[in-house]
């Protein structure tokens, strides 16, 4: 299986505000941001203890169903435990990347026209992914999926 089937949705994002609302967590930002490529609008909390972010700063956000990148059968689909992969012996899409969450999509909203948003929860760090229904087709409630962040 090819490592391009896993990917869900890929692209780069200029952050556009952080914390727009007010800082409500001492470790956790609510990102927004816009990508380059698709015209995608993102809220997404992350960990900026771990991941930090300013205004301005540019990353690549890759989701995927798998980690894997080849035939391997130990990043199966949905497969919770992750971690135990990414820091073996067995090389992952995670390796390529600065920062790694697992999670679910739990809601999916037809907008107006074309336009829909997709809702993922990574154990309480949401993310909305807004935009063109082509771009976030292959999302449905109740998947899982691993959202990859890359500084540029």
């Amino acid at each position: 299986m090819d490592k391009r089937e896993h990917i869900l949705f890929s692209d780069t994002f200029d952050v556009k505000d952080v914390d727009k609302g007010g800082k409500k967590f001492d470790r956790v930002s609510r990102i927004d941001g816009r990508s380059q490529t698709y015209d995608m609008d993102l809220i997404l909390d992350i960990n900026t203890e771990l991941y930090p972010v300013d205004v301005g700063d540019k990353f690549k956000l890759t989701l995927a169903s798998s980690l894997s990148l080849g035939e391997s059968k130990a990043f199966a689909k949905g497969d919770a435990n992750w971690r135990a992969y990414v820091n073996g012996d067995e090389r992952s899409l995670a390796d390529n990347y600065d920062y790694v969450m697992f999670g679910r999509v739990y809601r999916y909203d037809d907008g107006a026209g074309a336009k829909v948003s997709a809702f993922l929860s990574f154990g309480g760090l949401l993310m909305c992914l807004e935009g063109d229904v082509r771009h976030l087709q292959n999302f449905v409630v109740g998947d899982t999926a691993y959202l990859l962040i890359k500084s540029i």
